[in-house]
């Protein structure tokens, strides 16, 4: 039996916002990533996942994760988001980035190029099924 999630509830309409704001913080991480500021573009990629992940949970359900646990966003998506081949994937690549926020953010971890290589591949791979989710 899946775990109940903490969430919020949020207009469904809602969800082009948060889109919006993803696609800022994928815009942000780009810059920084070409810039060489590898946090600073971990930070933003992991940011773009989480809000574009809410952005499916709007759409589907009305409602975001709410709390300091990112990892309930992946719960939220597992418990509103229909069974498909690509779900289980795009869900295992949230979890990857979410992951590294702490680390990114507070550890004193200097990343480096290949580190948010890395990370920007797990970020196109949810980024890809996300839009997918919202655009149906």
């Amino acid at each position: 039996m899946p775990r109940k999630s903490k969430k919020v509830s949020v207009d469904k309409s809602q969800f082009i916002q948060y889109k919006k704001i993803a696609d800022g913080f994928y815009l942000g991480a780009m810059g920084e990533k070409n810039s060489g500021r590898w946090n600073a573009s971990g930070v933003l990629i992991v940011h773009s996942a989480i809000a574009y992940a809410d952005s499916v949970t709007i759409k589907y359900g009305g409602v975001k994760s709410e709390g300091d646990d990112h990892q309930e966003v992946v719960r939220l998506l597992e418990n509103l988001v229909p069974g498909s081949e690509t779900k289980d994937s795009a869900l295992n690549q949230l979890e990857r980035l979410i992951a590294h926020k702490t680390s990114v953010s507070y550890s004193g971890r200097i990343y480096d190029k290949e580190d948010i290589e890395k990370l920007f591949k797990h970020l196109e791979r949810f980024k890809t099924w996300a839009e997918q989710q919202i655009s149906d």
